[in-house]
């Protein structure tokens, strides 16, 4: 039988962290590579996006962690220990830490990844509004910028489709306005809405 099967009859096709239904598929919890029931867990694409620091985190959404501290599940109880440590600083975030018990070894497999010693702190691409930017979206050019190293000038109100994410620099996107590629400062855009 595949893993991705194992762990599907395991989860009853439910997130294994909050117990969400849709857009549940499977995740590996780094580290650990050994492609197994143990290293893998199925969780929904909401918890995904807030392990991985792709979306502002939810304390409320994260308050089911007080039942699965308790899973036999190593990888459940290594990603349930970092999510807690993110919130250390909320009480009941606390006190599931001090009721909760992680092995030497899966401890060090939660402490592997130093996630642990970060906050809820998210860094994403935010528009000159707050909203949150995506690869592929339209903005609106909000002031007039002259471009270094070409004779364009991205004028105000410029539309610019299609943009991508500078990964290494949340206050950066790239763009193409008449035909060339450029560097963008995300406070000087605005999401277009549809």
């Amino acid at each position: 039988m595949k893993l991705q099967e194992l762990l599907n009859k395991r989860s009853e096709g439910k997130c294994e962290l909050c117990k969400a239904e849709n857009n549940v598929t499977l995740y590996e919890v780094l580290p650990q590579q050994g492609n197994n029931e143990d290293d893998s867990i199925m969780i929904c694409g909401r918890c995904k996006a807030q392990i991985d620091r792709l979306e502002e985190p939810d304390s409320k959404h994260w308050s089911c962690l007080s039942e699965t501290i308790w899973s036999e599940v190593p990888g459940i109880q290594v990603i349930s220990w970092r999510m807690l440590n993110r919130f250390r600083n909320e009480s009941w975030a606390t006190e599931n830490l001090d009721i909760m018990y992680l092995d030497d070894e899966n401890l060090a497999w939660a402490k592997a990844t130093g996630d642990h010693e970060n906050d809820t702190t998210v860094h994403l691409h935010k528009d000159s509004n707050g909203t949150i930017l995506q690869t592929g979206d339209i903005v609106i050019i909000t002031k007039s910028l002259d471009v270094k190293g070409y004779t364009l000038n991205a004028k105000l109100g410029t539309v610019v489709k299609n943009i991508r994410l500078v990964p290494e620099n949340t206050e950066q996107i790239e763009g193409k306005i008449e035909g060339q590629v450029i560097v963008i400062l995300t406070k000087y855009v605005r999401k277009q809405t549809i």
